[in-house]
This record gives structure tokens, sequence and C-alpha cells, in this order.
């Protein structure tokens, strides 16, 4: 069974840095496009960045230039390196993942649990 674990959350104040990790386990064949939503209580969950299995990145225009998106293969995991925060990145944010957990299967989107993270100013 596929299972996203997201950690690396936490308290920090502005202009603070944070790392998130997302460790894919279980039987994977393979892990492709992963990507870190975030979500404020009332509001929708929102694209932070994406890294596909080739390692090509996209962010939202909110996090430019401040977060960075990676992910080591080898260790199905992908980070979310987090410089400079601001209060307005307060939020939950959730991995999300394109698995094929076998050959013979076709891939499935899954999600992690979640991962406060708390700017304060």
């Amino acid at each position: 069974q596929v299972q996203l674990v997201e950690s690396g959350g936490g308290l920090v104040q502005a202009g603070g840095s944070l790392r998130l990790s997302c460790l894919a386990s279980g039987s994977i064949f393979s892990l492709n496009t992963v990507g870190w939503y975030r979500q404020v209580p009332g509001t929708s969950r929102e694209l932070v960045a994406t890294i596909t299995s080739g390692g090509s990145t996209d962010y939202a225009d909110s996090v430019k230039g401040r977060f960075t998106i990676s992910r080591d293969n080898a260790k199905n995991t992908v980070y979310l390196q987090m410089n400079s925060l601001k209060p307005e990145d307060t939020a939950v944010y959730y991995c999300n993942a394109q698995i094929q957990a076998s050959f013979f299967s076709s891939r499935r989107d899954y999600w992690g649990q979640g991962t406060q993270i708390t700017v304060s100013s």
C-alpha cells in the first residue's frame, strides 16, 4: 500500500526557513510528478510547486525565488526548501504524487496527511 508522509512543519518567525520532506513508501514502481500544495482553512487548496520525474520544476508566483522543490529518486523523497518565510505562507502543506504501484497498474494520485506551517510576524 502506497503512503505519502510529510514532515518538517512547525512554527517559524518571518524571514526564517523550513524544509519539508515528502516520503513515498510502499509498493512503488515509479514516482512521477510530485507537487506541494497548501491550504488555509476556508479557502481552496493552492498549488505551491511541482517537480517531474525528470526534475523539471514549476512554482506559484507567490513563492518564486523563495521556495525550492527537489527530489531524491533513490529515497523516493521530495523536498520543499522554504526561505524568507512570510506570515501569508501560514497554511497546512500537503504533498501530492502521481504513483504507479506496479508495472501492470496505472498511475494514481496520492495525498499526504498534511503538515502545519505557521509563520509568526
